[in-house]
Parts: structure tokens; sequence; C-alpha cells
């Protein structure tokens, strides 16, 4: 299928998002679409499938003008889009999810079940996905979760399939899964747009790139035509020197010693410690633990033994807001469903944590919290008219800018990230590493669980690997690999 975009605008209300995009698609290729967040790119994949209409421009299908009216019609037409923002049913379960609008039936009206097991058994087995169909969709993790967003979509025999950071949540053996499903798709002759911020990726995988820059096309070139510094260049207007900005560390006292800590069924035994001023980096397989062991420290779950040390003294954390009085930050991996409230303004998202101090009479001081508001979204860089606007309405990137605003707000001793720089443009995850070290700088500890190596190696100074439940090896930075750090996370020593 060949698709033709020309000279698309879009704007929302006053702001413009796209003016004067253009984009094509050849049959069979791999066509990565990068930019900031903002760019534009998620917009320009909804014009496409109907889910908005745009102001001005054409779209080509095979060389015929086509404008489709809904996301549903574009499916049948064979174009379907995996969002970053995953659309699973919660209390629905795994099956479900997959043949939702789709399900097999009987001439009596009944369900085929079983050759609705049969059929999603087979799509999982080629992606080596092992989850229980009958498993609730909102009890699996976000890796879990995409997964299944992406066998739905190889399961409507698309001719096009747009992936929009598609491997955010997955891990290195998932994504090189993914990697040969795609190859597979390819050599079958259907094409893939592919939004990604990971530049590996992109050159791995992809024949040719398209640039966006604050709502146009820069450029579009053949991949070996063209690196890293060339793509950055286009994508955020300047140079940006060096990927990973460089760490000085002073580790100070030990601000959280954890010992025993154990959920059965999920970790055991969990021993570290971190201190002040240091990035401590969390590494390991979907599935291993990582996250479950970060929301029993931040009090979301509960623990069946172990204890918990903060600068020396023993508490007992059984929720997030006495956490948070503790002086515990935590990014969750979810910024959707658990980082924010989306029908909430920027301005309460952030002011969440911190409201009370803001009202030490019972009364708001609007002066102080809106400065305090526009302080951090001036220093996070959020892209945004208001900070009165919904925080739904901004792009993936400037979302997850907001919910680090959030928790630096509480000037935190201990902060946990996880995932931190999911769906996060280049140039932002900078700004981001930046924080990181400016908040170390002042003392803060940080845990930073990610499943990008290249990102777990450039920002920890020590790094713990943890393999089912347990924390199988720890890792000086001067010593790391990605080779070693694989071994750990797959059982090896």
């Amino acid at each position: 299928m060949r698709i033709t975009m020309e000279n698309i605008y879009k704007a929302f209300g006053t702001n413009q998002v796209l003016t004067g995009v253009d984009f094509d698609l050849l049959d069979g290729e791999v066509h990565a679409l990068m930019g900031e967040n903002g760019a534009g790119k998620s917009t320009m994949m909804n014009v496409l499938t109907g889910l908005h209409a745009s102001d001005k421009g054409i779209i080509k299908i095979d060389a015929k003008e086509t404008y489709f009216k809904s996301p549903k019609e574009a499916e049948q037409s064979g174009i379907t889009f995996i969002h970053q923002e995953l659309n699973i049913w919660p209390d629905m379960t795994v099956l479900e999810n997959l043949f939702i609008g789709k399900e097999l039936k009987n001439s009596f009206g009944l369900l085929k079940i079983n050759e609705m097991k049969a059929l999603a058994t087979k799509q999982f087995d080629k992606l080596a996905v092992s989850i229980p169909l009958d498993k609730a969709a909102g009890s699996c993790s976000v890796g879990e979760q995409q997964m299944i967003e992406i066998a739905k979509a190889l399961m409507t025999e698309a001719k096009v399939i747009i992936m929009d950071e598609p491997t955010a949540a997955l891990t290195e053996r998932e994504i090189s899964k993914l990697f040969d499903v795609i190859s597979s798709l390819k050599k079958s002759g259907v094409s893939i747009v592919y939004i990604s911020h990971r530049m590996e990726e992109i050159f791995s995988i992809c024949d040719r790139i398209t640039v966006m820059r604050d709502g146009k096309t820069v450029d579009t070139k053949a991949i070996p035509e063209t690196n890293f510094d060339d793509v950055v260049r286009k994508m955020v207007g300047r140079e940006l020197t060096d990927r990973f900005p460089k760490r000085n560390p002073n580790p100070g006292e030990t601000v959280l010693q954890v010992k025993g800590l154990t959920k059965k069924g999920h970790f055991e035994n969990v021993n570290f410690n971190v201190r002040s001023g240091e990035i401590v980096g969390v590494s390991g397989l979907m599935g291993a633990g990582r996250t479950e062991i970060m929301r029993a420290i931040f009090g979301l779950d509960a623990i069946d033994g172990g204890e918990i040390w903060l600068k020396g003294e023993k508490v007992t954390i059984k929720s997030p807001e006495q956490a948070v009085k503790s002086g515990i930050g935590f990014i969750t991996e979810d910024r959707k469903d658990e980082g924010l409230i989306l029908d909430f303004s920027i301005r309460d998202n952030i002011v969440l944590p911190t409201l009370y101090s803001f009202a030490p009479k019972g009364i708001i001081n609007e002066k102080d919290e809106t400065d305090f508001v526009n302080l951090l979204i001036k220093r996070l860089t959020v892209k945004t008219e208001s900070p009165d606007i919904a925080v739904g309405k901004l792009s993936g990137g400037n979302q997850q800018k907001v919910v680090i605003a959030k928790w630096v707000g509480i000037g935190p001793k201990l902060l946990i990230l996880d995932e931190p720089t999911r769906g996060v443009d280049v140039g932002a995850k900078r700004e981001i590493y930046q924080l990181m070290n400016e908040l170390t700088d002042r003392g803060v500890a940080i845990i930073m669980v990610s499943s990008e190596l290249p990102e777990i190696l450039g920002m920890s100074d020590r790094i713990l690997v943890v393999h089912e439940g347990k924390i199988n090896g720890e890792l000086l930075k001067e010593d790391a690999t990605q080779e070693k750090i694989m071994t750990l996370a797959t059982g090896g020593q």
C-alpha cells in the first residue's frame, strides 16, 4: 500500500499543530518518523487514520485521494494504528481485548471461544509471549499490555501498521522478537510507520526516516544517507553535544537501606542501599520484579517481610501518603493511569502532592502556587500555552515532564524513577538527565529503573540487576557493559 500526504495542515483552536506536512510511505518499507515531543507526529498519523480531519492538504492511498472518517474505517481498509497510550480495557480478559469488536461467532450468534483462543495463542507464539488468555488485562504489566496491542494489530492482517513507541515498555528480548516480526511483515509486503525516540532502533530496522519539527517536515532520507548527529540536529534545530551529560557523583550518607524485602510470588530477600547524591540504576527483564520492588518501597503494595530504613531510621510505609511525608517521590512507568489525572490541569497535577503547603491556614495562596507551578514548567520546559490546560491534551513527552515536575516539587530525599524517559524525545531526554544531575548535586538519592541499557550505562553510578525477584548482581559504572547486564538479567553470574 502506497500512502502520500501532501501539505497537511491541522489546528486545534489557536494551536497550529501541523503546518504543511509532507509524508510518503512505500510498499513493504519500515519508515521512521522522528521529532521532538509536540512536533506533530502522532497528530499526522491521527489525520491519516481518520481520528482528526485535516484543515487542508491531500491524502492519497495507492494514487487515489482517500479520507477516512474514523480509525475503524481506516482499519477496515488495512491501516492499523498502535498508539503510544495503550487502548486496553482493564476489566476484560486478554482474550476479550484481542477480539473486541471482531469476535468470532457461529450461526447461532455464540462465540467460537476455542477458535479465538487458538488464533490468539498462534499470534502470541509468533511474538514469544506467554500471557494467560483469561487474565484480566488491567492486571498485566505495561510491557504485557503493549504486546497485547501489537498482537491485536497483527491479527487484523493489516497492510500498513503504525507503531507509536512500540518498544517503550519492552525488554531487550521482547524488542528483538518484535524486530523479527517486523522483518517478517516487511518481507510479506506490509509497510510500517515506526515512531520512536530510540536512535539505535531507527538505524537498526528502518529503511527511511522523516524528521519533523514544529509541525513541519524537515527532511526525509534513506537511513544509510544520515547519522545520529544529523537526525538530532534536524529534530531540535541545534547541535546536541554528548547524549548523556557527564556526572561527577559525590555520594554522601546512606538515604535508603532495604533489608530482606519480600513479597511472595514477586520478589524475595532483596537487599540494597542508595546514598545521597547517587544514581542507582535497576535493570532486568520484564516481569523480573523491578517495578514491584519500587511499589513496595513507596507503600503501594504490602510486603510479607523485610525492613526499610531511611537515613538510619527504620520506617513502616503502608501508603504513598506516608512515603511522601517521608520524602520519597515515585515517578511510575504508567503515567496515564498512575502518574497523572488527565482531566485535571497541568497546575492541579503539579501541586497535588504539595497542595497543603500553599494553604497553611486553609486558604490557598494562589500567587505562591502560581509562582511554584510556573517555575517548574519553565525548568522542565513543558510546552504549553497555559498551566490551566488539561494535562491530557499534552503530548506524551510533555505529560512525562509534568509527572517529574510534580515529584521534584516535593523536594524529595529519595526519588524513584521507573522508565523516566519512556516516550520522550532525545532533546527532552537530555533535559531529564541534566535535571537528575542537578538533583543529585543537591544531595537527592535517585533510583532509576530502565529497560534502556544505554540509559542505564550512561546515567548510573551503580547498577543492580534483578532476575526472578532477586538481585542477581551489582555492577559499578566502570565495570558495567551491556553483555554483563544481560548475563545477570538472564540468570547468569
